[in-house]
């Protein structure tokens, strides 16, 4: 059983991303979704997607997330690194005036809201703070 499900999420990225590998499958769950979905909004990925699982297979009860990674003509890596921040033995978070900057505003802090999962941009323009889930680079 896993203890962080988001840092497994995390780290299957990372190592598709390694691997270039065109797609990442892992479980699902609304914040795994929610996650995907910013990374898209960023540009980090092409797409995501998530199919339904049957309910005879324990494993895929629930469905999958598969994240279809992102690369420049030349097979560049559009992410460099994923970083999770707040982890389950150590909470990290971040008041609206004191929001963090992933290499001088190049990179993407993503942050888990009372208004939903956004950017450190986002967060700024609607003057919220919260939990620091992860930095994109």
């Amino acid at each position: 059983m896993l203890t962080d499900p988001v840092a497994d999420m995390l780290t299957r990225i990372r190592n598709a991303n390694k691997a270039l590998q065109d797609h990442v499958a892992m479980p699902t769950s609304r914040l795994k979704e929610q996650i995907a979905r910013v990374l898209k909004d960023e540009g980090y990925i092409n797409d995501f997607r998530v199919e339904a699982g049957s309910s005879q297979e324990p494993p895929l009860a629930y469905g999958m997330l598969v994240i279809d990674l992102k690369y420049s003509r030349s097979r560049e890596r559009v992410i460099t690194d994923l970083k999770r921040v707040s982890k389950p033995g150590r909470r990290v978070y971040a008041r609206k005036d004191r929001l963090p900057r992933v290499l001088g505003g190049m990179g993407t802090a993503i942050l888990s809201t009372s208004t939903g999962v956004l950017t450190d941009r986002q967060a700024a323009q609607r003057g919220v703070g919260g939990e620091v889930i992860a930095f994109v680079w």
